[in-house]
């Protein structure tokens, strides 16, 4: 018998044909909206594989469900989605998707970087609404990025590839993590600070750090108050890092210029949301590795990771040691 593998979302059948020797593969059905949970808690009864997305939530229900499981391939590199320790309890390996999105997401980031300082959204709608009636000397003038200091939170693959970008329009790099990075500071000139002192002297400040207990809020009224009042804030890591009341007010209060997400805390959101309504945020559904080739390139990983497991081999790209 050929294992179950149950996959989350409807994916192109041509990624699947390399594996359909030797995997048994259900898949749910819709590709723009997610599984419901029951139907969800349901299929994983006899799954011995899941191949989920972040949209999933993979808690100590659904393993204590899912009996014959052993692995959960999660297409992204957070994995906040898993409850990773109960799954390790259970013997189950969790992997997820590195190195394939860094490049992608690290265009993503300094795009809206880009698009959040120069005003591009807004000059954009501005012509849609037939506002153009004149040229005038600072008519929808941002800011510049050229020269200018960005302080990145987070200084793993994808915060170095925006360190790179960076560097091509002669920014200054200050950059914050847990541990120091010599190979960025060396080869991208790159220089540590502590989190308040980057928070104080960046023009940039980009968040791309995972969501962890400590990370959650990290954003906060606090860390927005301690950066300059001409600040561009861009946050491409996880919603939850975002006090999003406070970044509301120092939009509105002036605290900071502009923000530029591609996450949010409750996702999907609308078009009401507080932050969209602003005139100086640019708001993305959380597009940060959204091309065609790379999210291909995620879901063979994800695959490949399955067969791996199911092969007897170590998984390529590992979260636990299941």
């Amino acid at each position: 018998m050929k294992p179950v593998i149950y996959v989350t979302r409807k994916i192109p059948e041509s990624l699947l044909e390399p594996y359909q020797d030797q995997f048994a593969f259900r898949m749910w059905e819709k590709a723009d909206e997610p599984v419901p949970r029951d139907v969800l808690l349901k299929e994983v009864n006899d799954a011995e594989g899941l191949l989920c997305l972040l949209t999933e939530q993979i808690d100590r229900e659904l393993l204590d469900h899912a009996e014959k499981l052993k692995i959960v391939a999660n297409m992204a590199v957070g994995f906040d989605n898993v409850d990773v320790a109960a799954a390790e309890e259970k013997g189950v390996t969790v992997t997820n998707t590195p190195d394939v999105l860094t490049a992608t997401t690290a265009d993503l980031t300094f795009a809206l970087l880009m698009a959040t300082a120069r005003r591009i959204v807004e000059a954009s709608e501005y012509i849609k609404k037939d506002a153009w009636e004149n040229w005038s000397p600072y008519l929808l003038a941002g800011a510049d990025v050229h020269q200018k200091t960005i302080g990145i939170v987070g200084m793993g693959r994808i915060g170095q590839a925006v360190a790179s970008r960076a560097k091509g329009f002669d920014m200054n790099v200050l950059y914050h993590a847990r541990s120091r990075k010599p190979d960025a500071e060396q080869e991208l000139g790159a220089v540590y600070k502590e989190f308040d002192e980057l928070l104080a002297e960046a023009d940039f400040v980009v968040c791309l750090v995972p969501l962890t207990d400590e990370t959650a809020n990290l954003f906060d009224r606090e860390a927005f108050g301690k950066m300059k009042r001409s600040a561009v804030f861009v946050n491409v890591s996880r919603g939850g890092t975002v006090d999003e009341n406070a970044l509301y007010d120092a939009l509105t209060d002036g605290t900071i210029r502009a923000a530029g997400l591609d996450v949010f805390k409750g996702e999907p959101i609308s078009a009401d949301h507080q932050l969209v309504k602003l005139a100086n945020v640019v708001a993305l559904p959380h597009i940060g590795s959204a091309s065609e080739e790379t999210r291909s390139k995620m879901l063979k990983l994800c695959l490949d990771n399955l067969a791996a497991v199911f092969n007897g081999k170590d998984p390529l790209t590992p979260v636990n040691n299941g």
